[in-house]
């Protein structure tokens, strides 16, 4: 195989932390098909040898890109590319179009709005510089006393500048800037609840919930948003339908 390493090596002059720029560029060539489903990727030493940098800032960025779910790791410290979920619906699973297609009753609650400094997943997942701010939103689905989902949103803040100015619908606001999200990649899996993320749902910590990571894209292909929705798997049952075209003999 053909691996792109120099569009791949961090640069050494840069304020970014070097493990930060090998995450985020083996992210980009992961997500862009230079290695496929369920292959493996070089070991750490390769990867530090092939990218000229330390095994220690190769483990790291390994290990920043297990976090995100774009590898996984086997026995024998062997890591394979991890399966996706790209959702190419026009509209992503936001708690409106959960509601929506759920029949879900009940209201949409702010729990937060706020500019701040991007944190080191941000950083990777927007490909923002360190110090770069971003607008971190927090809403719940409420339905009588029973909190059904917490949605947290990441923008950069280039795109976002103002949080407080959105109204119920973040993708609204960001047709109406002129930079509408166009396509998402959606990752799904179960969890136990966070303890921060059990206070907001009123749940105790550890409760087992689903949860949505959502990479929302530009018509450029930049990252503009990232989300995280936690929601009570005791409240949503997702079914995904999948339409194949007919396949007919003409040429």
């Amino acid at each position: 195989m053909d691996i792109p390493w120099q569009s791949i090596k961090p640069d050494a002059a840069s304020v970014t932390p070097l493990y930060i720029q090998m995450a985020r560029k083996l992210a980009t060539a992961i997500l862009g098909g230079t290695w496929s489903i369920g292959e493996a990727l070089p070991s750490e030493r390769m990867l530090a040898d092939a990218l000229g940098v330390s095994r220690i800032t190769s483990r790291k960025a390994m290990a920043l890109l297990v976090e995100q779910g774009l590898i996984r790791r086997a026995q024998g410290a062997r890591t394979f590319i991890a399966p996706r979920i790209d959702d190419p619906l026009s509209s992503p699973l936001t708690l409106a179009t959960m509601k929506h297609r759920h029949g879900a009753t009940g209201e949409l609650r702010w729990v937060s709005r706020a500019i701040r400094e991007a944190d080191g997943d941000e950083m990777i997942q927007l490909g923002l510089s360190p110090g770069a701010e971003v607008a971190h939103i927090q809403r719940l689905q409420v339905a009588g006393s029973i909190v059904m989902a917490l949605e947290s949103s990441t923008f950069p803040a280039t795109v976002m500048p103002d949080p407080n100015a959105i109204g119920d619908s973040p993708y609204a606001f960001l047709v109406q800037r002129g930079t509408p999200v166009v396509r998402a990649l959606q990752q799904f899996c179960a969890v136990n609840a966070p303890p921060l993320v059990a206070r907001h749902m009123g749940l105790e910590a550890g409760t087992a919930l689903m949860r949505i990571v959502r990479i929302g894209y530009t018509a450029e292909r930049r990252a503009i948003e990232l989300t995280h929705m936690y929601c009570r798997s005791d409240a949503y049952d997702l079914v995904a339908e999948v339409c194949h075209q007919p396949v007919t003999n003409e040429i």
